[in-house]
């Protein structure tokens, strides 16, 4: 099989705040060549990197906004996020947990330091994914997979030196936790320092590395640093990362959906007037109510 290789390592862009809880640098779309449409089946991705804030009576986060059209995957590393919806889902995402909402024929949806955890103030080290649907698929009901840490299925390297969380997907022979509409491998690589691990994905396949903690080189050439980005190129189905130093590596791959894009704030359908429409479904209430 032939090894995929790096086509770019993307350092993280200035940051901003989305509402006033998430300190986030948006790696995808950007202006690295990192657009949608190259990134299929992923729309978006935000990561707070580890950023400290002080306790606050008054937890922070963002208040009631739509979603139509898309998936989206919130993975917490430190921290808690408290979440409500309005078809009467809610609940806390943990350090290691991961929640997987289906927005789809369209949801209103707030999400906040979780209570106590906004009380005593900490690290925050979150991503969140935009993960587009087909055509198909677009007015599906919403729907929430909440996965705590315990529940996701693992691949555990030899001699205690890693571990590979499987959040959707597959590695080796594990399947992941996660449902998806079309293939996604969505996983969480621990490594220690000086571990190998290596994977096959379909060339075809759109594949991202995220480095979260300590640093990795790619097919022992390629060094990617804390807080970057490696996309691999499609010109192969497999390759090989060594942690540099002990880390924590997010590996997002899937089949592109190739359909339309039509985006604007947070509605993704497939035309023009699909958007319209979301508008106004938002507009005249369809999405149900929820207090901010």
């Amino acid at each position: 099989m032939k090894t995929k290789s790096v086509e770019l390592v993307v350092s993280p862009r200035e940051p901003h705040f989305v509402g006033d809880g998430f300190r986030v640098h948006n790696f995808i779309p950007s202006n690295y060549r990192l657009s949608m449409q190259r990134m299929s089946p992923f729309l978006m991705l935000d990561y707070n990197s580890t950023y400290h804030f002080p306790p606050s009576e008054k937890p922070k986060g963002v208040g009631v906004h739509p979603h139509k059209g898309f998936e989206t995957v919130t993975i917490a590393y430190k921290g808690r996020v408290a979440h409500h919806d309005s078809s009467g889902g809610g609940g806390v995402i943990g350090e290691g947990d991961v929640q997987w909402m289906t927005a789809a024929s369209g949801v209103l949806h707030k999400e906040y330091h979780e209570e106590e955890w906004s009380k005593k103030g900490g690290d925050f080290q979150m991503v969140q994914l935009w993960v587009n649907l087909p055509a198909k698929d677009k007015k599906s009901d919403a729907k929430y997979q909440a996965i705590k840490n315990e529940d996701i299925n693992r691949y555990e390297l030899s001699n205690g030196t890693g571990t590979i969380e499987v959040i959707a997907g597959e590695y080796k022979d594990v399947k992941g936790t996660a449902s998806t509409f079309t293939p996604v491998h969505l996983l969480n690589a621990k490594l220690k320092k000086g571990t190998k691990a290596d994977f096959q994905i379909p060339s075809n396949y759109n594949t991202a590395l995220l480095v979260l903690e300590g640093s990795i080189v790619i097919n022992e050439t390629e060094e990617v640093p804390l807080d970057h980005l490696a996309l691999m190129a499609n010109d192969g189905e497999t390759f090989e990362i060594e942690a540099t130093d002990d880390a924590v590596v997010l590996i997002l791959s899937g089949e592109p959906i190739n359909e339309p894009i039509a985006a604007q704030g947070p509605f993704v359908m497939n035309t023009r007037e699909e958007l319209v429409e979301a508008f106004n479904d938002f507009q005249s209430g369809k999405f149900g109510y929820l207090e901010n």
